[in-house]
């Protein structure tokens, strides 16, 4: 079982509401090899992929969590606005994208209703998108535009076990896939989340998109 470590930058203190409240994940673990270069600082529209990101997840989920591998120190020197967001360190996440789920999962706190998760290569969907997943409240929440399936992926507190139970070479999709008929897939007018940035060619697309 691959070990997580916590990354404490500083002290912290936060408030957090009586309401139902969902952890952000972001992983940010992998090598980009295809890229050339850590996906997690390149630009887009003024900001960092992982800047972004935590800014986006910020606006609906606390706390943040972002889990680091490849170079972290690299990574983590490039964050410009980290905010409160708690870094964890995959040891391992040459295992696969899911190594470092099952880190970011043990680090979701006790009382967080769920978590929405996404890999950092997904850094164009908007802050609405968020708040309709944890508006759902649903066990999976998954958006959907023009009927294609993208990211980020809201789960719930009691599916955590499940995911954290399997080999940390196996993939999410065992336990969403054991849960069809739970899931709930939200229509969204966004485009972004279907934006998987994995070479240089789709970084091109996106920043001419943009």
């Amino acid at each position: 079982m691959a070990l997580c470590v916590q990354i404490r930058l500083r002290k912290r203190i936060a408030v957090y509401s009586a309401e139902v409240s969902y952890a952000g994940l972001i992983l940010a673990a992998g090598e980009s090899s295809r890229m050339g270069s850590p996906k997690a600082l390149l630009d887009f529209r003024g900001e960092t992929f992982l800047d972004r990101l935590m800014r986006c997840l910020f606006t609906h989920c606390s706390p943040v969590i972002v889990v680091l591998g490849h170079q972290p120190e690299v990574v983590r020197a490039g964050v410009r606005s980290p905010g409160n967001a708690i870094f964890v360190l995959n040891p391992n996440y040459e295992l696969g994208q899911f190594s470092s789920l099952q880190c970011g999962l043990r680090a979701v706190p006790q009382w967080a209703a769920g978590v929405v998760f996404t890999p950092v290569d997904h850094p164009n969907f908007e802050p609405a998108t968020i708040a309709r997943l944890t508006e759902s409240q649903a066990p999976i929440a998954i958006p959907q535009y023009i009927g294609r399936h993208g990211h980020p992926v809201l789960v719930s507190r009691y599916l955590i076990p499940e995911f954290l139970a399997l080999a940390s070479t196996d993939q999410a999709r065992t336990v969403i896939h054991r849960h069809a008929g739970e899931i709930e897939y939200i229509n969204v007018a966004d485009a972004g989340v279907l934006d998987d940035i994995d070479d240089p060619e789709s970084y091109r697309r996106l920043i001419g998109a943009a």
